[in-house]
């Protein structure tokens, strides 16, 4: 399975996936891909086969991805403090991949319904809609 998990500003969220998906998932090539280097830099080294920063990096791994993981904002054009690009939300939104998106509530972006989870909770939510994947294939 080609996961691509895409997250900006520190890192954090993407990290975090990364590292669990690693571990549950070792077989899977993934491909992490930051807004920026620091985003980028954190999801390498928390497990990601290769890493890639920025807007043309995330319209070319969404391309091939069977999996797109990463917090909802990379739907959204403007979010994450501007750093998610018009051509990147479009990107992920137009991919033929499965997208699992992380429902952080943050940068003026609320689902509404969604119970405010913790990051490791939520973590835990997109493994086991990894392993849905997995066996659907």
């Amino acid at each position: 399975m080609k996961i691509v998990v895409i997250d900006g500003q520190g890192g954090g969220i993407g990290k975090q996936i990364t590292a669990a998906v690693r571990v549950k998932f070792p077989n899977s090539t993934l491909t992490a891909v930051g807004t920026n280097s620091t985003a980028a830099a954190a999801m390498l080294k928390a497990g990601a086969d290769r890493a890639a920063t920025g807007e043309n990096s995330v319209v070319v791994c969404c391309r091939d991805a069977d999996v797109i993981i990463g917090p909802v904002a990379i739907v959204v054009a403007d979010s994450l403090l501007g750093e998610i690009t018009p051509k990147m939300a479009a990107a992920v939104a137009q991919s033929r991949a499965k997208r699992i998106l992380v429902p952080v509530n943050c940068c003026n972006n609320v689902i509404a319904g969604v119970p405010d989870l913790s990051i490791g909770r939520l973590v835990d939510c997109v493994i086991e809609e990894l392993k849905k994947t997995e066996a659907e294939k």
